[in-house]
C-alpha cells in the first residue's frame, strides 16, 4: 500500500518564501514576536487564491497526483482566505533532542517521528498548543479540530512549516496553509493520524475543507 509523507512539501514551501517576502518589509523585524506580521489583506488573499489554483492544476494533470479520477475532479473546496488564521506561535522545544513519537497510520501501520516543539499561541480568543513533529527534513502539525468529520476531513488535517523560520523561539502558523492528506482522495494511501494531543477544541475555519469524492 502506498504511503504518503506530506502533501506537495516543495511547492508548499515555496508558497511560503514567496509570501514571506511578497508581504513582509524586506525580511525586516520589527513586531514584539520577532516576526513582521504586517500583510495586505486582499493582497494576501490573492496569493493564497494562486497558490489554491495551482494546486487544482497539479491533482488534475500530474501523474503524482493521488486522485484516482481526474476527468471528473472539479477542483478542491477550501474556507476562504482570511488573515485572522495567520498566528505567532511561540515555540517550546524539547530539552531532550532525542524524544520520539509513534505515529499511527491510516492502514494501522505506525511511523516514528521526532518530536521538535510544542507551538503556544491563542486562535480566536482561545489558548492553543499543538505539537510540531519532524520527519526526515519536513516540519509539520497534524491536527485535527471542531470541524473534523463535518466541514474538514474526519482524520485530520496537516499544516507544514518552514525550517528556515524554526531557528528563533517564534513561528508563523498559517492555518489558511491547512490542508487533506493523500488518503482524504484515495484511501489506496496511508497517511500519518493526529496526536491525540493536537486535537482543538474550537473550528478552525481556514484551509481545506472535505467534500467526498471531490
Amino acid at each position: 500500500m502506498l504511503k504518503n509523507r506530506f502533501f506537495l512539501t516543495g511547492l508548499f514551501l515555496l508558497a511560503l518564501i514567496v509570501l514571506y517576502y511578497t508581504f513582509f518589509d524586506g525580511g525586516n523585524i520589527t513586531s514584539s514576536a520577532g516576526l513582521d506580521e504586517s500583510i495586505n489583506p486582499e493582497t494576501y488573499r490573492q496569493q493564497v487564491d494562486v497558490q489554491r489554483k495551482e494546486k487544482d492544476h497539479f491533482l488534475q494533470t500530474d501523474a503524482e497526483s493521488p486522485v484516482p479520477n481526474k476527468s471528473s475532479f472539479k477542483g478542491l473546496v477550501y474556507f476562504k482566505p482570511d488573515p485572522a488564521y495567520r498566528v505567532v506561535a511561540r515555540l517550546e522545544p524539547f530539552a531532550d533532542k532525542t524524544q520520539k513519537l509513534v505515529v499511527r497510520m491510516s492502514d494501522g501501520s505506525e511511523e516514528v517521528y521526532d518530536k521538535f516543539a510544542h507551538a503556544v499561541f491563542s486562535l480566536n480568543g482561545e489558548a492553543c498548543r499543538l505539537l510540531i513533529v519532524k520527519l526526515q527534513n519536513t516540519y509539520s502539525i497534524l491536527f485535527r479540530d471542531a470541524t473534523s468529520g463535518k466541514e474538514t476531513y474526519g482524520g485530520g488535517r496537516y499544516l507544514e512549516l518552514d525550517p528556515a523560520k524554526l531557528t528563533d523561539n517564534h513561528v508563523i502558523l498559517d492555518f489558511n496553509g491547512a490542508y487533506n492528506p493523500y488518503c482524504a482522495y484515495n484511501p489506496t494511501y496511508a497517511c500519518p493520524i493526529p496526536p491525540a494531543e493536537n486535537t482543538l477544541t474550537i473550528p478552525v475555519k481556514a484551509g481545506e475543507k472535505y467534500k467526498e469524492h471531490q
